[in-house]
């Protein structure tokens, strides 16, 4: 009898200690249509999303909706929005519920409401320019968002384009790691944690990396809580893989050490079987897990105006030649 209550005890004690999930938007009850402002992504349930905005001094010939990954926000496409503005894109960015300048900085929202929001973003953009093409670009925690959007409702754009997606689902990451997030998930949700110590490359640009190191609205300690939201994003994603058949293109960096190669390579052979027409593989010898924004990142956009343009032509880099995932290091 003793053990039972001490059982009801602790149980009672981690329920109180759950992880947090952000409170809704002011719409909840009644959804109304997504919308965009000058300013914001207004979301179905009322939430304004700060957004960033990158178009041609002409009409664009198509709009590419962009996603940003975890602790970052929607600054992280300045300059390849910039660039596909340059070359007739327009690019739209906002800031995914808990990061940047949105509000409950640092507070997971749940799969379902960012999968949710990215459905509505792109409904919002048609809305906004009816009669072009409407592509979606997920960088990182971005391109997990859109996988598992699409596998909820296949995502109505012209085609998907996902940078070094996080696919590190549980399948790839030790058991003991697993466990630990959990229960640290479930006892202190409010834990933060730097990351200061682990040894990891996200990218070749160092002075980029300096400059996210400095700006105040890129996260630099996350919760605990967050992080075992994202791992619960990352098993979704790796699991929509098998039923990707809309139009994409994957990227991938051969030196990215943030998403492992074991993960990339799980994901690749979980894909269904398309015609190279209707999906694209592009592995970057020199690459990491920040592509856009890597020393050789204008490669990259290249690459992706280019498969916008002409998707059943190969990429100007030649990433897209030979076996994917013999590019991939086996560690």
């Amino acid at each position: 009898m003793r053990r039972f209550f001490l059982l009801i005890a602790t149980l009672s004690v981690l329920s109180a200690c759950a992880p947090r999930i952000q409170d809704p938007g002011p719409n909840v009850q009644s959804p109304m249509p997504a919308k965009l402002t000058e300013t914001h992504y207004v979301t179905r349930d009322g939430t304004e999303l700060p957004i960033r905005r990158w178009a041609p001094k002409t009409t664009p010939r198509g709009v590419l909706l962009a996603l940003h990954g975890f602790n970052d926000y929607s600054n992280a496409f300045a300059e390849f929005g910039a660039w596909m503005a340059g070359h007739g894109m327009a690019t739209i960015a906002y800031d995914q519920r808990g990061f940047g300048t949105s509000d409950q900085i640092g507070v997971w929202p749940g799969r379902e409401v960012l999968t949710d929001d990215a459905e509505g973003a792109i409904a919002a953009i048609q809305d906004a320019y009816p009669g072009l093409p409407v592509y979606a670009l997920g960088e990182s925690m971005g391109g997990a968002v859109l996988l598992a959007a699409n596998d909820a409702n296949p995502l109505k754009v012209d085609g998907l384009v996902l940078v070094a997606p996080a696919v590190w689902g549980r399948a790839t990451i030790p058991a003991y790691q697993t466990a630990t997030l959990w229960v640290f998930a479930h006892t202190m949700p409010w834990l933060s944690l730097s990351g200061q110590g682990i040894k990891r490359n996200p990218s070749d640009n160092i002075e980029m990396l300096r400059a996210l190191g400095r700006d105040p609205l890129v996260i630099k300690n996350a919760r605990i809580d967050a992080m075992w939201g994202i791992v619960n994003l990352m098993d979704t994603a790796q699991a929509a893989a098998a039923r990707l058949e809309a139009p994409a293109l994957l990227m991938f960096g051969a030196n990215d050490d943030i998403v492992p190669p074991e993960a990339a390579r799980r994901m690749l052979d979980a894909l269904p079987e398309t015609p190279r027409s209707t999906r694209r593989v592009a592995v970057y010898e020199n690459g990491y897990h920040m592509l856009l924004r890597d020393l050789q990142g204008e490669t990259v956009w290249h690459d992706v105006l280019a498969w916008i343009q002409s998707p059943e032509k190969p990429l100007p880099s030649g990433a897209d030649v030979g076996d994917p995932k013999g590019k991939l290091p086996d560690h």
